[in-house]
């Protein structure tokens, strides 16, 4: 990793031994990485007040180990407003990150998309829509392919006019795999699945993001959800736990 400096920002952050921190950032160029963080003893360090979440930082790391030295850090901006459920969410993002993304690889993509999700969410743009987005440019970080043209070739498609599909055949239930896309229920599997002409209308909506009806939006969070409960495997998010009152996610 080259000693450079970089902007990141704070995913999370733990106390480790005498005024140091252990530190999660998602970096510009090095992607997620642990490091380090010296805060001092001294009233005059501000390390430890920078260590915030949602404020965009300048930092150098340093090290050839898997934990970096935070060597510097500076503030570049103000920390974002966000609050409500939006800040909720914006934890939640923080510990998909966390959770999901292995260390030092690099999504210059996944940067962008994370900085803007938190600028429009501190502008209170609509929540399921940044969430949703979010997770799919995660999910495709991940290497998690949404094969819709599955479902195409499953239902015979054909367009009909502005408002939808016409359903040329009897295939009403299916099921999503990530190395196979969209695959047909032909029995009664106890597996999560998509039932329904309209839901898989839903499907065909998500695949064109054509995103402007909250039953699409329901479908698309229970696909959303499939997927990453498959990552996390058996433990749950702290956020969904803590803020359980929120249901976009």
């Amino acid at each position: 990793m080259s000693e450079i400096e970089q902007t990141a920002y704070l995913l999370h952050s733990r106390p480790y031994q005498d005024h140091n921190y252990i530190v999660e950032l998602l970096t510009e160029h090095d992607g997620k990485v642990s490091a380090i963080a010296y805060t001092g003893k001294g009233i005059k360090n501000n390390k430890k007040a920078l260590l915030q979440p949602f404020r965009l930082l300048n930092i150098v790391l340093k090290g050839r180990n898997a934990l970096k030295n935070l060597s510097r850090i500076e503030s570049s901006s103000k920390s974002l407003n966000i609050v409500g459920d939006n800040l909720f969410s914006a934890f939640y993002l923080n510990e998909l990150l966390v959770r999901l993304m292995t260390e030092q690889h690099p999504c210059a993509d996944l940067f962008d998309c994370y900085q803007k999700s938190l600028s429009d969410l501190a502008l209170n743009k609509p929540l399921e829509n940044i969430l949703r987005h979010f997770e799919m440019i995660l999910l495709t970080e991940l290497g998690v392919l949404f094969d819709f043209s599955t479902l195409n070739e499953l239902t015979n498609l054909k367009q009909k006019d502005e408002q939808g599909f016409v359903l040329q055949n009897n295939v009403d239930k299916v099921y999503f795999s990530s190395e196979h896309g969209f695959i047909p229920i032909l029995n009664n599997q106890q597996i999560p699945c998509y039932t329904g002409t309209y839901v898989i209308k839903h499907l065909h909506a998500i695949a064109t993001q054509r995103l402007d009806s909250l039953e699409v939006m329901f479908t698309y969070k229970r696909l959303m959800r499939q997927v990453i409960n498959t990552l996390l495997g058996n433990k749950p998010l702290n956020s969904r736990k803590l803020f359980s009152n929120t249901k976009n996610f």
